[in-house]
């Protein structure tokens, strides 16, 4: 292993459209490695600045936390440009096929390890903001990648086609609020967390509602 793990955030900007709609959103897309290799989680609508950051490292993979378009935008290019593998759950085949057609990925099975930088990333399907939706998770170093399933204050978005709420309640409340409290949480879109900051507002989020 070449230097010490780290995790780097690239923020991007574009559209996030589904169900006729547009809106402006800005994305962080994360890079796990160390001066070496590198896991890129979500590949959100401009390749270049991911490139750049990158910066010449091998990437052992593209790892997209769910299916929707402004967090797989440029993953094709940033396959064929860095010569890495994308993984996705399959279960969110229905939205990777209304931007990328046709385009080939490799399946991301709940519970599946990659090893990156002398650590090991699990993946844990975290269904409700789409289907295939999956988080992250560095036990070593207590870091979580929620993508879409978990913000500072609440659960992802579920009022669209193909979200269910409570579906990302189930998942919250037994995949990550099963992690330890400390458990520092980088999301898909603004600021991070802690499982332990986010755990004891569980039940106002029910009440809520989506």
């Amino acid at each position: 292993m070449s230097g010490a793990l780290r995790v780097e955030r690239v923020v991007t900007s574009g559209q996030f459209e589904l169900d006729g709609g547009s809106w402006d959103v800005d994305n962080n897309v994360w890079l796990i490695g160390d001066d070496d290799e590198v896991v890129i989680v979500d590949a959100a609508h401009t390749a270049q600045p991911i490139v750049d950051r990158v910066g010449g490292r091998t990437v052992k993979g593209i790892v997209l936390t769910h299916g929707h378009n402004d967090h797989v935008t440029v993953a094709p290019e940033l396959s064929e440009r860095l010569d890495a593998p994308i993984l996705l759950n399959p279960a969110d085949d229905v939205l990777w096929q209304m931007t990328h057609p046709g385009v080939t990925y490799t399946n991301l099975e709940d519970g599946q390890r990659i090893s990156v930088a002398g650590t090991d990333i699990q993946a844990i399907a975290t269904p409700g903001h789409s289907p295939g939706s999956t988080v992250l998770y560095m036990p070593e170093a207590g870091e979580l990648f929620s993508g879409d399933t978990l913000f500072s204050g609440g659960p992802g978005a579920t009022g669209r086609s193909y979200s269910d709420f409570p579906t990302i309640i189930g998942s919250i409340r037994e995949k990550l609020f099963a992690l330890p409290s400390e458990t520092i949480v980088h999301t898909g879109h603004g600021d991070g967390t802690t499982i332990g900051d986010e755990s004891p507002h569980l039940e106002e989020w029910i009440a809520r509602g989506h």
